[in-house]
């Protein structure tokens, strides 16, 4: 496999501006399938007269917007005259997918709407309530709209006012509410980034079960130490397949786009009918708000708090605790929910008056932040029973005359209160640091430990 020039990505990754002209969109897939990432290989496909400029850019957006298909996800492609380095990114069936690191010659914008339009149009799940937008420029929005965009609810009429400002031209099917994350995806300036390699299936599979050797991908973690969320130890499962029946066959992250192809290759599954490298913004935190002064539901939160209540287990599995955020509201419901499993029993191990940090995303109704992660700054002291008080005349242990009525002496009816029983420290079972759910529990966004530690 020809080997993909990690310097010239990292200029990609910087947003080097240049010549190229910015094709994006969102919105075309549903519940019931496609994939807006396999979109992306179709417009490569379609517009191959014009080179591909940088990496395809896939942008996850805010993941509490209510009217969301999966992982709300847009994209972004650049095309025109290209120069500078050369790189394979790619593959579908035979023909191989380059892409360069400079542009001298913008592509004709009206060749590639009107291109990008019929494939819209094709491959768009409109009758299963997809509603897409497309939008081509050659200039890039504001990043201002790519944080609103991924923090909070921006409204269509907003967007369309920025690109009007660009010069910018949309199409837009069903509503066209896919034109707010295509902007979005296009206007985004990367302050952390990784990548993904997504690889896909051929179209006479779509639907039926997928086979891919979860052995290789539990391998991949050792193998390839730069990539990330591969598999899920605590349910034995892969962690890169899609539930869904979409395109795809499986998507292997990372922050290296070098190790990715290699990655991919090593994974056993059924035919690979094409492949492509993506920069993403998954795994960046991008959506967490860090600074805020109210909280507003449908939006993610880092909130720093003492644990008010004990946490209690709710029918279903969920555990539930109230957490004052340190005199910037009133007490905050936090929820560890039942797919997160083992993470359940880190949040069942706080007590009143732990310090933490918790990362989620504020549930409108009921009002509970859901916990993607969390951070134990301080642990309280907790103190158990160790024995009976003793006697000071006997020094025999005493027995207890009754729930709240304390104790005596057997011996000599010496009494003594409840609050003379002999304690000793608990162990608490968790310690200062942070913690995170299983790999399948994780969100395309969440920054894993694995990268924030590392």
């Amino acid at each position: 496999m020809e080997k993909v020039n990690a310097r010239s990505e990292g200029v990609d990754a910087r947003d080097k501006e240049d010549m190229s002209m910015y094709l994006a969109f969102d919105d075309t897939d549903s519940i019931e399938g496609m994939c807006t990432t396999f979109l992306a290989t179709e417009m490569v496909r379609f517009l191959g007269e014009y080179d591909l400029i940088g990496l395809p850019r896939l942008v996850r957006l805010n993941p509490a917007v209510p009217w969301k298909t999966r992982g709300n996800g847009a994209v972004c492609l650049r095309f025109g005259k290209g120069s500078g380095a050369r790189n394979p990114i790619g593959r579908i069936g035979e023909d191989p997918i380059h892409s360069y690191t400079g542009c001298s010659k913008p592509a004709d914008m009206d060749v590639v709407l009107e291109r990008g339009e019929e494939m819209l149009r094709r491959w768009s799940r409109v009758e299963e309530d997809a509603s897409p937008g497309l939008v081509a420029s050659l200039r890039k929005p504001s990043q201002d709209l790519y944080w609103s965009t991924v923090r909070d609810i921006v409204e269509k009429k907003a967007v369309l006012a920025e690109l009007e400002r660009i010069g910018a031209r949309t199409v837009e099917l069903a509503g066209g509410r896919g034109v707010i994350g295509a902007s979005a995806a296009m206007a985004w300036r990367p302050r952390d980034r990784t990548f993904e390699v997504l690889a896909y299936r051929g179209e006479d599979r779509w639907g039926r079960e997928r086979f891919v050797s979860p052995e290789t991908v539990e391998a991949l973690d050792f193998r390839f130490p730069t990539t990330f969320n591969n598999f899920d130890r605590v349910g034995g499962r892969a962690a890169i397949t899609p539930n869904s029946p979409c395109p795809v066959l499986f998507g292997i992250r990372g922050d290296s786009v070098e190790d990715l192809p290699l990655a991919m290759s090593s994974i056993e599954s059924e035919p690979v009918a094409r492949w492509l490298l993506f920069l993403t913004n998954q795994g960046t935190d991008d959506h967490v708000i860090w600074k805020w002064q109210r909280l507003v539901p449908n939006r993610s939160y880092a909130v720093k708090g003492t644990v008010s209540t004990a946490p209690e287990t709710h029918k279903g599995g969920h555990v539930i605790f109230k957490l004052d955020p340190l005199g910037s509201g009133p007490l905050l419901d936090c929820a560890a929910y039942e797919p997160s499993k083992h993470f359940r029993d880190v949040v069942r191990s706080l007590a009143v008056g732990d310090r933490i940090v918790v990362v989620g995303e504020l549930r409108e109704s009921p009002r509970t932040l859901n916990i993607e992660k969390l951070q134990v700054l301080s642990l309280a002291d907790v103190w158990e029973k160790e024995g009976n008080p003793v006697c000071p005349s006997c020094g025999k242990h005493m027995k207890s005359v009754g729930s709240g009525q304390g104790y005596r002496c057997r011996r000599c009816s010496t009494k003594a209160s409840d609050s003379d029983v002999l304690l000793i420290r608990a162990s608490r079972g968790i310690d200062v640091g942070w913690y995170e759910p299983p790999v399948c529990s994780r969100r395309h966004l969440s920054k894993p430990l694995k990268r924030m530690m590392g």
